[in-house]
Protein backbone atom coordinates (compact mmCIF):
# COMPACT_ATOMS: atom_id res chain seq x y z
CA UNK A 1 0.00 0.00 0.00
CA UNK A 2 1.46 3.37 -1.06
CA UNK A 3 1.22 6.65 -2.51
CA UNK A 4 1.68 7.46 -6.05
CA UNK A 5 2.35 10.81 -8.44
CA UNK A 6 2.01 10.72 -11.97
CA UNK A 7 2.46 13.31 -14.96
CA UNK A 8 2.62 13.56 -18.46
CA UNK A 9 3.32 16.32 -20.80
CA UNK A 10 5.02 19.73 -19.61
CA UNK A 11 6.12 18.33 -16.42
CA UNK A 12 6.68 20.57 -13.65
CA UNK A 13 8.95 18.49 -11.47
CA UNK A 14 8.97 20.83 -8.28
CA UNK A 15 5.29 21.07 -8.47
CA UNK A 16 5.28 16.86 -8.67
CA UNK A 17 7.50 16.82 -5.86
CA UNK A 18 5.05 19.23 -3.99
CA UNK A 19 2.65 16.83 -4.67
CA UNK A 20 4.24 13.95 -3.90
CA UNK A 21 4.87 15.20 -0.45
CA UNK A 22 1.19 15.73 0.08
CA UNK A 23 1.01 11.98 0.15
CA UNK A 24 3.97 10.72 3.06
CA UNK A 25 1.19 9.23 5.55
CA UNK A 26 0.93 6.75 2.57
CA UNK A 27 4.02 5.85 2.65
CA UNK A 28 6.44 6.82 5.42
CA UNK A 29 9.07 3.75 4.79
CA UNK A 30 10.24 5.48 1.45
CA UNK A 31 10.25 7.50 -0.93
CA UNK A 32 11.49 7.31 -4.48
CA UNK A 33 11.45 9.50 -8.43
CA UNK A 34 12.17 9.66 -11.73
CA UNK A 35 11.85 11.66 -14.74
CA UNK A 36 11.75 9.97 -18.33
CA UNK A 37 11.32 12.53 -21.13
CA UNK A 38 7.95 13.84 -21.30
CA UNK A 39 6.93 11.39 -17.61
CA UNK A 40 7.77 12.06 -13.90
CA UNK A 41 6.76 9.32 -11.22
CA UNK A 42 6.75 9.87 -7.77
CA UNK A 43 6.14 7.14 -5.00
CA UNK A 44 5.54 6.68 -1.45
CA UNK A 45 5.85 3.42 0.68
CA UNK A 46 4.42 1.15 2.83
CA UNK A 47 6.71 -1.82 2.86
CA UNK A 48 4.67 -4.97 3.08
CA UNK A 49 6.75 -7.43 0.43
CA UNK A 50 9.94 -7.66 -0.18
CA UNK A 51 10.46 -5.10 2.44
CA UNK A 52 14.22 -4.91 2.17
CA UNK A 53 14.04 -4.68 -1.85
CA UNK A 54 10.82 -3.36 -3.19
CA UNK A 55 12.30 0.83 -3.24
CA UNK A 56 9.86 2.43 -6.18
CA UNK A 57 10.55 3.47 -9.15
CA UNK A 58 10.68 -0.26 -10.50
CA UNK A 59 12.91 -0.72 -13.31
CA UNK A 60 13.48 -3.00 -16.01
CA UNK A 61 16.73 -4.78 -16.25
CA UNK A 62 18.00 -2.37 -18.99
CA UNK A 63 16.37 0.79 -17.26
CA UNK A 64 14.40 1.27 -20.13
CA UNK A 65 10.98 1.32 -18.11
CA UNK A 66 9.67 2.54 -15.10
CA UNK A 67 6.85 1.76 -12.39
CA UNK A 68 4.90 3.53 -9.75
CA UNK A 69 2.18 1.08 -7.85
CA UNK A 70 -0.43 1.60 -4.66
CA UNK A 71 -1.38 -1.80 -3.98
CA UNK A 72 -1.19 -5.79 -3.88
CA UNK A 73 -0.63 -8.25 -6.87
CA UNK A 74 -2.23 -11.21 -5.12
CA UNK A 75 -0.91 -13.42 -8.04
CA UNK A 76 2.51 -12.62 -8.72
CA UNK A 77 3.89 -16.00 -8.21
CA UNK A 78 2.68 -17.56 -10.94
CA UNK A 79 3.04 -14.21 -13.08
CA UNK A 80 7.18 -14.09 -12.65
CA UNK A 81 7.06 -18.19 -12.97
CA UNK A 82 5.08 -17.52 -16.38
CA UNK A 83 7.31 -15.00 -17.31
CA UNK A 84 10.03 -17.16 -16.83
CA UNK A 85 8.51 -20.20 -18.66
CA UNK A 86 8.34 -18.61 -21.44
CA UNK A 87 11.12 -16.18 -21.98
CA UNK A 88 13.49 -19.29 -21.49
CA UNK A 89 15.65 -18.45 -19.40
CA UNK A 90 17.40 -19.90 -16.75
CA UNK A 91 17.12 -19.48 -12.78
CA UNK A 92 20.05 -17.33 -12.52
CA UNK A 93 18.92 -15.62 -15.79
CA UNK A 94 15.13 -14.96 -14.30
CA UNK A 95 17.08 -13.57 -11.03
CA UNK A 96 18.98 -11.55 -13.04
CA UNK A 97 15.94 -10.12 -14.95
CA UNK A 98 13.48 -9.69 -11.33
CA UNK A 99 15.20 -6.53 -10.04
CA UNK A 100 13.22 -7.66 -6.63
CA UNK A 101 10.97 -9.84 -5.12
CA UNK A 102 8.05 -7.17 -5.10
CA UNK A 103 4.54 -8.16 -6.01
CA UNK A 104 4.24 -4.90 -8.04
CA UNK A 105 6.91 -5.70 -10.37
CA UNK A 106 4.69 -8.06 -11.76
CA UNK A 107 2.76 -4.87 -13.49
CA UNK A 108 5.80 -3.74 -15.25
CA UNK A 109 6.80 -7.09 -16.63
CA UNK A 110 3.17 -7.61 -18.51
CA UNK A 111 3.21 -3.97 -19.34
CA UNK A 112 6.02 -4.03 -21.41
CA UNK A 113 6.08 -7.26 -22.42
CA UNK A 114 1.63 -7.01 -23.79
CA UNK A 115 0.70 -3.02 -23.32
CA UNK A 116 -2.37 -2.80 -21.66
CA UNK A 117 -3.44 -6.28 -22.42
CA UNK A 118 -1.69 -8.07 -20.07
CA UNK A 119 -3.18 -6.00 -17.13
CA UNK A 120 -5.98 -8.30 -17.58
CA UNK A 121 -3.54 -11.14 -16.14
CA UNK A 122 -3.81 -9.61 -12.63
CA UNK A 123 -5.42 -10.35 -9.56
CA UNK A 124 -5.28 -8.15 -6.90
CA UNK A 125 -5.92 -4.39 -6.21
CA UNK A 126 -3.89 -1.83 -7.58
CA UNK A 127 -3.36 1.77 -9.50
CA UNK A 128 -0.04 2.29 -11.16
CA UNK A 129 1.64 4.17 -13.95
CA UNK A 130 4.85 3.22 -15.82
CA UNK A 131 6.85 5.29 -18.42
CA UNK A 132 9.61 4.33 -20.63
CA UNK A 133 11.55 5.06 -23.54
CA UNK A 134 10.08 6.02 -26.69
CA UNK A 135 7.10 7.83 -24.86
CA UNK A 136 5.82 4.48 -23.06
CA UNK A 137 2.89 6.09 -20.48
CA UNK A 138 0.31 3.52 -19.25
CA UNK A 139 -1.42 4.34 -16.01
CA UNK A 140 -4.55 2.00 -14.84
CA UNK A 141 -6.42 1.22 -12.23
CA UNK A 142 -8.03 -2.46 -11.17
CA UNK A 143 -11.95 -3.30 -12.34
CA UNK A 144 -13.16 -2.79 -8.56
CA UNK A 145 -11.81 0.15 -7.59
CA UNK A 146 -10.40 -0.93 -4.80
CA UNK A 147 -7.26 1.29 -4.74
CA UNK A 148 -7.94 4.61 -5.14
CA UNK A 149 -6.54 6.99 -8.41
CA UNK A 150 -7.77 10.44 -9.80
CA UNK A 151 -6.84 12.56 -12.67
CA UNK A 152 -6.52 16.23 -13.76
CA UNK A 153 -6.04 16.56 -17.56
CA UNK A 154 -5.02 20.45 -19.19
CA UNK A 155 -3.67 21.60 -22.46
CA UNK A 156 -2.65 18.17 -22.95
CA UNK A 157 -0.99 17.59 -19.85
CA UNK A 158 -2.19 15.38 -17.44
CA UNK A 159 -1.64 14.55 -13.59
CA UNK A 160 -2.38 11.57 -11.56
CA UNK A 161 -2.39 11.09 -7.70
CA UNK A 162 -3.84 8.55 -4.69
CA UNK A 163 -5.70 11.09 -3.14
CA UNK A 164 -7.14 14.51 -4.44
CA UNK A 165 -5.20 16.54 -1.37
CA UNK A 166 -2.29 16.36 -3.24
CA UNK A 167 -3.07 18.51 -6.09
CA UNK A 168 -2.37 21.91 -6.34
CA UNK A 169 -5.05 24.15 -6.51
CA UNK A 170 -5.03 24.97 -9.84
CA UNK A 171 -5.57 21.80 -10.72
CA UNK A 172 -8.19 20.84 -8.23
CA UNK A 173 -11.51 22.00 -10.36
CA UNK A 174 -10.01 19.25 -12.78
CA UNK A 175 -10.16 16.51 -11.07
CA UNK A 176 -12.07 13.22 -11.90
CA UNK A 177 -11.79 9.63 -10.32
CA UNK A 178 -10.00 7.67 -12.52
CA UNK A 179 -12.36 5.08 -13.96
CA UNK A 180 -12.02 1.59 -12.68
CA UNK A 181 -10.97 -1.64 -14.76
CA UNK A 182 -9.60 1.17 -17.29
CA UNK A 183 -6.62 2.14 -18.52
CA UNK A 184 -4.86 5.77 -20.41
CA UNK A 185 -1.88 5.85 -22.63
CA UNK A 186 -1.21 8.93 -24.62
CA UNK A 187 -2.15 7.62 -28.01
CA UNK A 188 -5.34 5.41 -27.43
CA UNK A 189 -6.48 7.31 -24.44
CA UNK A 190 -8.86 6.32 -22.21
CA UNK A 191 -8.96 2.49 -22.51
CA UNK A 192 -12.52 0.90 -21.64
CA UNK A 193 -12.15 -1.87 -19.45
CA UNK A 194 -13.99 -4.17 -22.11
CA UNK A 195 -11.01 -3.42 -24.41
CA UNK A 196 -8.05 -4.36 -22.07
CA UNK A 197 -7.95 -8.42 -21.84
CA UNK A 198 -9.42 -10.12 -18.94
CA UNK A 199 -10.50 -7.15 -17.40
CA UNK A 200 -13.40 -4.91 -17.39
CA UNK A 201 -15.43 -2.90 -14.73
CA UNK A 202 -18.17 -4.29 -12.50
CA UNK A 203 -21.14 -2.92 -14.01
CA UNK A 204 -20.22 -5.03 -17.00
CA UNK A 205 -20.57 -8.25 -15.11
CA UNK A 206 -24.80 -7.28 -15.34
CA UNK A 207 -24.82 -9.89 -17.98
CA UNK A 208 -22.91 -12.81 -16.53
CA UNK A 209 -25.18 -15.98 -16.97
CA UNK A 210 -26.51 -17.51 -13.53
CA UNK A 211 -24.82 -20.65 -12.57
CA UNK A 212 -26.61 -23.89 -13.53
CA UNK A 213 -28.33 -25.47 -10.82
CA UNK A 214 -26.20 -27.07 -8.14
CA UNK A 215 -26.54 -30.91 -8.18
CA UNK A 216 -27.75 -30.43 -3.98
CA UNK A 217 -27.50 -27.36 -2.09
CA UNK A 218 -24.38 -28.57 0.08
CA UNK A 219 -22.53 -28.50 -3.75
CA UNK A 220 -23.69 -24.52 -3.39
CA UNK A 221 -22.60 -24.13 -0.15
CA UNK A 222 -18.78 -25.90 -0.70
CA UNK A 223 -18.86 -23.85 -3.74
CA UNK A 224 -19.13 -20.45 -2.03
CA UNK A 225 -17.33 -21.25 1.09
CA UNK A 226 -13.81 -22.29 -0.90
CA UNK A 227 -14.30 -19.21 -2.90
CA UNK A 228 -14.02 -16.61 0.15
CA UNK A 229 -11.24 -18.75 2.01
CA UNK A 230 -9.37 -18.63 -0.94
CA UNK A 231 -9.95 -14.95 -1.38
CA UNK A 232 -8.95 -14.67 2.59
CA UNK A 233 -6.10 -16.94 2.28
CA UNK A 234 -4.39 -14.25 -0.83
CA UNK A 235 -4.69 -11.45 1.23
CA UNK A 236 -2.80 -12.97 4.46
CA UNK A 237 0.00 -12.88 1.41
CA UNK A 238 2.55 -10.52 3.20
CA UNK A 239 6.40 -10.15 5.12
CA UNK A 240 4.62 -7.95 7.64
CA UNK A 241 1.95 -9.22 10.23
CA UNK A 242 -1.75 -8.94 9.02
CA UNK A 243 -4.90 -8.54 11.26
CA UNK A 244 -8.29 -8.13 10.89
CA UNK A 245 -11.26 -5.65 12.06
CA UNK A 246 -13.69 -7.26 14.09
CA UNK A 247 -16.65 -5.67 14.31
CA UNK A 248 -18.87 -8.77 15.33
CA UNK A 249 -20.83 -8.95 12.23
CA UNK A 250 -21.53 -11.64 10.03
CA UNK A 251 -18.89 -9.78 7.09
CA UNK A 252 -15.94 -9.69 9.35
CA UNK A 253 -16.31 -12.54 11.74
CA UNK A 254 -16.16 -14.72 9.04
CA UNK A 255 -13.25 -13.04 7.84
CA UNK A 256 -11.66 -13.32 11.10
CA UNK A 257 -12.52 -17.29 11.07
CA UNK A 258 -10.33 -17.88 8.23
CA UNK A 259 -7.75 -16.06 8.82
CA UNK A 260 -7.55 -17.22 11.77
CA UNK A 261 -7.27 -21.32 10.96
CA UNK A 262 -4.73 -19.66 8.27
CA UNK A 263 -2.79 -18.29 10.79
CA UNK A 264 -2.75 -21.43 13.03
CA UNK A 265 -1.41 -23.30 10.21
CA UNK A 266 1.83 -21.37 10.32
CA UNK A 267 2.25 -21.36 14.43
CA UNK A 268 0.75 -17.66 14.47
CA UNK A 269 -2.12 -15.73 16.77
CA UNK A 270 -4.30 -13.74 14.90
CA UNK A 271 -4.83 -10.07 15.70
CA UNK A 272 -8.31 -8.91 15.77
CA UNK A 273 -9.31 -5.47 16.56
CA UNK A 274 -12.62 -3.91 17.65
CA UNK A 275 -13.61 -0.69 18.32
CA UNK A 276 -17.00 1.03 20.10
CA UNK A 277 -18.74 2.82 22.66
CA UNK A 278 -19.18 1.27 26.30
CA UNK A 279 -21.04 -1.47 25.79
CA UNK A 280 -22.11 -0.99 21.87
CA UNK A 281 -23.26 -4.02 20.01
CA UNK A 282 -20.42 -4.22 18.01
CA UNK A 283 -17.41 -4.46 20.85
CA UNK A 284 -19.86 -6.84 22.79
CA UNK A 285 -20.31 -9.17 19.64
CA UNK A 286 -16.60 -9.07 18.66
CA UNK A 287 -15.14 -9.97 22.27
CA UNK A 288 -17.34 -13.29 21.67
CA UNK A 289 -15.63 -13.80 18.13
CA UNK A 290 -12.33 -13.06 19.71
CA UNK A 291 -13.02 -15.49 22.75
CA UNK A 292 -14.15 -18.55 19.67
CA UNK A 293 -11.23 -17.93 17.60
CA UNK A 294 -8.38 -17.50 20.34
CA UNK A 295 -7.09 -14.20 19.18
CA UNK A 296 -4.91 -11.64 20.20
CA UNK A 297 -7.75 -9.09 20.61
CA UNK A 298 -7.45 -5.38 21.15
CA UNK A 299 -10.11 -2.44 21.36
CA UNK A 300 -10.38 1.05 21.28
CA UNK A 301 -13.61 2.10 23.74
CA UNK A 302 -14.14 6.04 22.49
CA UNK A 303 -16.43 8.26 24.11
CA UNK A 304 -18.77 11.06 22.33
CA UNK A 305 -16.28 13.52 22.76
CA UNK A 306 -13.55 11.45 21.11
CA UNK A 307 -15.30 11.22 18.13
CA UNK A 308 -15.96 14.99 18.01
CA UNK A 309 -12.45 15.59 18.55
CA UNK A 310 -11.31 13.26 15.75
CA UNK A 311 -14.24 14.45 13.50
CA UNK A 312 -12.34 16.99 11.63
CA UNK A 313 -9.30 15.22 10.96
CA UNK A 314 -11.65 12.47 9.31
CA UNK A 315 -13.51 14.32 6.72
CA UNK A 316 -10.08 15.52 5.99
CA UNK A 317 -8.69 12.32 5.58
CA UNK A 318 -12.04 10.84 3.89
CA UNK A 319 -12.37 13.61 1.14
CA UNK A 320 -15.90 13.45 1.46
CA UNK A 321 -18.59 14.89 3.77
CA UNK A 322 -21.53 12.20 3.10
CA UNK A 323 -23.06 11.45 6.74
CA UNK A 324 -23.52 7.79 6.24
CA UNK A 325 -19.78 7.45 5.20
CA UNK A 326 -18.90 10.28 8.07
CA UNK A 327 -20.56 8.13 10.64
CA UNK A 328 -18.73 4.85 9.90
CA UNK A 329 -15.59 6.07 8.91
CA UNK A 330 -14.90 8.19 12.72
CA UNK A 331 -15.21 4.72 14.38
CA UNK A 332 -13.06 3.16 11.44
CA UNK A 333 -10.11 5.95 12.14
CA UNK A 334 -10.14 5.47 15.73
CA UNK A 335 -9.65 1.68 14.86
CA UNK A 336 -6.86 2.26 12.12
CA UNK A 337 -4.90 4.16 14.76
CA UNK A 338 -5.15 1.54 17.15
CA UNK A 339 -4.24 -1.37 14.78
CA UNK A 340 -1.25 0.75 12.97
CA UNK A 341 0.43 0.03 16.54
CA UNK A 342 0.26 -3.94 16.09
CA UNK A 343 0.42 -4.69 12.16
CA UNK A 344 0.89 -2.59 8.78
CA UNK A 345 -1.91 -4.85 7.35
CA UNK A 346 -5.71 -5.71 7.94
CA UNK A 347 -8.51 -7.56 6.68
CA UNK A 348 -12.36 -6.32 6.31
CA UNK A 349 -15.37 -7.52 5.58
CA UNK A 350 -16.25 -4.77 2.77
CA UNK A 351 -18.69 -5.74 -0.19
CA UNK A 352 -20.78 -8.70 1.14
CA UNK A 353 -23.85 -6.77 1.67
CA UNK A 354 -23.34 -5.88 -1.44
CA UNK A 355 -23.15 -9.18 -3.30
CA UNK A 356 -25.26 -11.41 -1.26
CA UNK A 357 -27.79 -8.62 -0.63
CA UNK A 358 -27.98 -7.87 3.32
CA UNK A 359 -28.97 -4.43 3.72
CA UNK A 360 -32.04 -3.57 4.86
CA UNK A 361 -33.41 -1.35 2.19
CA UNK A 362 -32.66 -4.58 -0.34
CA UNK A 363 -35.44 -5.96 1.41
CA UNK A 364 -38.02 -3.81 -0.07
CA UNK A 365 -37.30 -5.22 -3.84
CA UNK A 366 -39.36 -8.56 -4.72
CA UNK A 367 -38.34 -8.73 -8.13
CA UNK A 368 -35.17 -11.15 -8.90
CA UNK A 369 -34.15 -8.85 -12.00
CA UNK A 370 -34.41 -6.03 -9.93
CA UNK A 371 -32.70 -7.19 -6.92
CA UNK A 372 -29.84 -7.99 -9.25
CA UNK A 373 -29.11 -4.69 -10.85
CA UNK A 374 -29.46 -2.97 -7.85
CA UNK A 375 -26.51 -5.40 -6.68
CA UNK A 376 -24.46 -4.59 -9.33
CA UNK A 377 -25.12 -0.72 -9.35
CA UNK A 378 -23.90 -0.91 -5.41
CA UNK A 379 -20.87 -3.40 -6.03
CA UNK A 380 -19.87 -0.68 -9.02
CA UNK A 381 -20.66 1.96 -6.84
CA UNK A 382 -18.00 0.89 -4.05
CA UNK A 383 -15.18 3.10 -5.47
CA UNK A 384 -16.68 6.30 -4.19
CA UNK A 385 -18.36 5.09 -1.43
CA UNK A 386 -17.07 2.38 1.32
CA UNK A 387 -13.99 1.92 -0.16
CA UNK A 388 -13.01 5.22 -0.82
CA UNK A 389 -13.58 5.27 3.32
CA UNK A 390 -11.98 2.44 3.78
CA UNK A 391 -8.42 3.39 1.89
CA UNK A 392 -8.73 7.09 3.26
CA UNK A 393 -9.11 6.31 7.45
CA UNK A 394 -6.32 3.53 6.88
CA UNK A 395 -3.65 5.18 4.92
CA UNK A 396 -4.48 7.96 7.76
CA UNK A 397 -2.25 5.90 9.42
CA UNK A 398 -0.45 4.02 7.25
CA UNK A 399 -2.16 0.94 7.34
CA UNK A 400 -3.18 -1.66 4.11
CA UNK A 401 -6.79 -2.39 4.44
CA UNK A 402 -7.66 -5.89 2.31
CA UNK A 403 -11.22 -6.74 1.33
CA UNK A 404 -11.24 -10.48 0.09
CA UNK A 405 -15.17 -10.59 -0.48
CA UNK A 406 -14.12 -8.28 -3.39
CA UNK A 407 -11.87 -10.61 -4.87
CA UNK A 408 -13.19 -11.01 -8.93
CA UNK A 409 -13.86 -14.46 -8.41
CA UNK A 410 -15.81 -14.28 -5.26
CA UNK A 411 -17.95 -11.39 -7.29
CA UNK A 412 -17.98 -13.29 -10.31
CA UNK A 413 -19.74 -15.96 -8.10
CA UNK A 414 -21.72 -13.67 -6.14
CA UNK A 415 -23.43 -11.86 -9.32
CA UNK A 416 -24.01 -15.63 -10.89
CA UNK A 417 -25.66 -16.96 -8.52
CA UNK A 418 -29.64 -16.61 -9.34
CA UNK A 419 -30.83 -13.54 -7.49
CA UNK A 420 -33.94 -15.03 -6.43
CA UNK A 421 -31.76 -16.76 -3.79
CA UNK A 422 -31.24 -13.68 -2.26
CA UNK A 423 -34.72 -12.36 -2.22
CA UNK A 424 -36.48 -11.86 0.97
CA UNK A 425 -38.89 -14.86 2.05
CA UNK A 426 -40.40 -15.80 5.44
CA UNK A 427 -38.18 -17.14 7.61
CA UNK A 428 -35.15 -16.34 5.81
CA UNK A 429 -32.17 -13.79 7.18
CA UNK A 430 -30.82 -11.99 4.28
CA UNK A 431 -27.22 -13.30 3.50
CA UNK A 432 -29.04 -16.69 4.34
CA UNK A 433 -26.65 -18.30 1.62
CA UNK A 434 -23.55 -16.99 3.32
CA UNK A 435 -24.39 -17.92 6.66
CA UNK A 436 -25.21 -21.57 5.52
CA UNK A 437 -22.28 -21.82 4.03
CA UNK A 438 -19.93 -21.28 7.39
CA UNK A 439 -22.36 -22.67 9.60
CA UNK A 440 -20.32 -24.19 12.45
CA UNK A 441 -17.36 -21.98 11.90
CA UNK A 442 -18.57 -19.45 14.53
CA UNK A 443 -21.21 -19.00 17.44
CA UNK A 444 -25.20 -19.11 16.17
CA UNK A 445 -25.41 -15.76 17.70
CA UNK A 446 -22.94 -14.52 15.85
CA UNK A 447 -23.60 -16.54 12.52
CA UNK A 448 -27.17 -15.60 12.70
CA UNK A 449 -26.76 -11.86 14.22
CA UNK A 450 -28.88 -9.49 12.62
CA UNK A 451 -26.95 -6.89 10.81
CA UNK A 452 -26.53 -3.07 12.01
CA UNK A 453 -24.73 -0.17 10.34
CA UNK A 454 -21.10 -0.01 11.53
CA UNK A 455 -22.10 3.56 11.96
CA UNK A 456 -24.84 2.46 14.71
CA UNK A 457 -23.43 -0.85 15.85
CA UNK A 458 -20.76 0.88 17.17
CA UNK A 459 -22.24 3.82 18.95
CA UNK A 460 -20.71 6.43 16.36
CA UNK A 461 -24.54 7.61 14.99
CA UNK A 462 -25.39 8.26 18.60
CA UNK A 463 -22.01 9.81 19.69
CA UNK A 464 -22.40 12.15 16.58
CA UNK A 465 -26.05 12.81 16.12
CA UNK A 466 -26.78 16.58 17.03
CA UNK A 467 -23.31 17.26 18.26
CA UNK A 468 -21.93 17.56 15.16
CA UNK A 469 -24.60 20.15 14.12
CA UNK A 470 -24.69 22.28 17.37
CA UNK A 471 -23.98 25.79 15.95
CA UNK A 472 -25.75 25.63 12.45
CA UNK A 473 -29.60 26.80 12.66
CA UNK A 474 -32.45 25.92 10.83
CA UNK A 475 -31.91 29.09 9.31
CA UNK A 476 -28.53 28.38 8.34
CA UNK A 477 -29.50 25.22 6.93
CA UNK A 478 -32.25 27.47 4.99
CA UNK A 479 -30.02 29.61 3.65
CA UNK A 480 -27.02 26.56 2.39
CA UNK A 481 -29.71 25.49 0.68
CA UNK A 482 -30.43 27.96 -1.49
CA UNK A 483 -27.12 28.67 -2.73
CA UNK A 484 -25.41 25.10 -2.85
CA UNK A 485 -25.52 22.44 -5.23
CA UNK A 486 -26.39 19.93 -4.49
CA UNK A 487 -28.43 21.73 -1.16
CA UNK A 488 -27.66 19.81 2.30
CA UNK A 489 -30.32 17.62 3.47
CA UNK A 490 -29.68 18.20 6.97
CA UNK A 491 -27.97 20.41 9.85
CA UNK A 492 -25.45 17.54 10.37
CA UNK A 493 -24.51 17.34 6.56
CA UNK A 494 -23.94 20.97 6.16
CA UNK A 495 -21.15 21.08 9.08
CA UNK A 496 -19.51 17.91 7.25
CA UNK A 497 -19.63 20.01 4.64
CA UNK A 498 -18.20 22.86 5.87
CA UNK A 499 -15.27 20.82 7.24
CA UNK A 500 -14.65 19.17 4.07
CA UNK A 501 -14.55 22.56 2.59
CA UNK A 502 -12.03 23.93 4.52
CA UNK A 503 -9.97 21.09 3.72
CA UNK A 504 -10.58 21.00 -0.01
CA UNK A 505 -11.58 24.84 -0.83
CA UNK A 506 -12.87 24.98 -4.52
CA UNK A 507 -13.93 21.15 -4.76
CA UNK A 508 -16.62 19.61 -3.92
CA UNK A 509 -18.13 15.94 -4.61
CA UNK A 510 -21.94 15.51 -6.66
CA UNK A 511 -24.13 12.77 -4.30
CA UNK A 512 -22.34 10.00 -6.68
CA UNK A 513 -19.26 10.73 -5.08
CA UNK A 514 -16.16 10.62 -7.17
CA UNK A 515 -17.07 13.39 -9.90
CA UNK A 516 -16.14 16.68 -8.91
CA UNK A 517 -16.70 20.19 -9.44
CA UNK A 518 -15.47 23.87 -8.66
CA UNK A 519 -17.91 25.01 -5.49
Amino acid sequence: MCGIVAAYGDVDVDECRAMLARLRHRGPDDAGTVQVGDAWLGHRRLAIVDVVGGHQPLSTSDGSAHLVANGEIYNHVQLRDRHTRHSGESPSQARAMHMSGSDNEAILHLITEQGTAGVGALRGMYAFAVAGADGLFVAGRDPVGIKPLYWARRDGAVRFASEIRAFPPAWRPLVEAFPPGCCWTPEAGLVQGAAVAGTRPVAQMAGLSPLPPPVSPPDLLATIRDAIVLAVERRMMADVPVGVFLSGGLDSSLVAAVAARHAARRGVQLSTFAVGTPDSPDLLAARVVAHHLDTDHHERVYTPDDAMAVLPAVIAAMESYEPSLVRSAVPNYLLAELAARHVKVVLTGEGADELFAGYEYLREISDAGELHEELVRSVAGLHHLNLQRCDRVTMAHSLEARVPFLDLDVIRLALALPASWKLPAPGRMAKHVLREAFAGWLPAEIVWRTKAQFGDGSGATAALGQRAALGISDADLAAAQAVLDPPPRTREELAYRRLFSDHLPGIRPHRVLGRFATA
